[in-house]
């Protein structure tokens, strides 16, 4: 059986100087449930992010709150010193309790969040920090104001954004440049199709969130079931190699609590799928987007 190794899916320059294996990994299911508290396993949630480097994963994806603050912690846990390894964190979102989200970007916040993420990671620079949501406590200038200031003090190395349209990148451009954004997106939600368009055009690094999902795909006899069973692999790998076929700016982060589900993902990394089943995947997954939409 071949090696396991994410390196097979391609390099990504965020920023053109930071260069990451493209199929890298989300650190939010390393969490309670509702992304609330401490893991069920802590010695498992440990053991899944130190086989990330076993894999060749070099972008570890998390967020001050996922936890809040317990997903950056187990980071540091694992992985400090981190060597090749990208540690991308994001912050402006409050944490009130399981699956509750609240936006706060007020500039006072923002810096906040980011000096306590880099002492919660242990490092003087974080490589990629991103505007988890852009809050509405006050204008998007004004937050993209106060992260072009951190990035100046040199506390932020490369800045990305989360669930923002075309027009917003480019209101951010004009403080700094934008190197990821973090949208929704998979075979079945193509809301974000003219961002990750737009995306590629620019060379802004783009992360798909959700990147497994695939509803009513998954069930037997649809194109995705027969060339999982066709290719001896699970849906959810065909669904990251068709990711991966995409686009070139593409760099899904499958998350996972599991080393032995971390190693289903990152096979995905040796699937080439055909320009046929990439385009067959892609019309199915349209129509079953347009289908959820209607």
């Amino acid at each position: 059986m071949p090696s396991i190794d994410a390196a097979r899916s391609g390099v990504f320059a965020i920023g053109g100087d930071l260069e990451v294996v493209r199929l890298g990994f989300g650190a939010m299911r390393i969490t309670g449930k509702g992304v609330w508290g401490a893991p069920q396993s802590h010695e498992q949630a440990v053991a899944t992010l130190r086989h990330t480097r076993d894999l060749g994963i070099t972008l570890i994806d998390t967020a001050d709150s996922y936890g809040p603050f317990v997903s950056e912690d187990l980071i540091r846990e694992a992985l400090f010193p981190y060597g090749g390894q990208v540690i991308a964190t994001k912050g402006g979102l409050t944490r009130h309790g399981p699956d509750i989200w609240r936006p706060v970007c007020h500039p006072d916040y923002l810096r906040q969040c980011v000096l306590m993420s880099l002492r919660r990671l242990g490092v003087e620079r974080i490589d990629l920090w991103q505007l988890h949501r852009v809050g509405a406590d006050c204008s998007p200038e004004t937050q993209f104001e106060a992260i072009a200031k951190l990035q100046q003090e040199g506390l932020i190395r490369h800045v990305g954004l989360s669930e923002v349209d075309v027009p917003m990148i480019e209101r951010a451009g004009a403080f700094f440049p934008v190197t990821t954004v973090q949208n929704r997106f998979n075979l079945v939600d193509r809301k974000s199709e003219d961002v990750l368009d737009y995306c590629e055009a620019h060379q802004i690094g783009f992360i798909p969130w959700a990147p497994l999902a695939a509803g009513s795909l998954a069930r037997p006899g649809t194109v995705l079931d027969a060339i999982a069973k066709d290719r001896d692999a699970s849906p959810g790998q065909i669904a990251l190699a068709w990711l991966l076929h995409r686009s070139p700016v593409m760099l899904p982060i499958p998350g996972t609590g599991s080393p032995a589900h971390l190693e289903e993902n990152v096979r995905a990394a040796s699937i080439t799928l055909s320009e046929e089943e990439c385009a067959a995947l892609d019309k199915q997954g349209r129509e079953a987007w347009k289908s959820s939409e209607n």
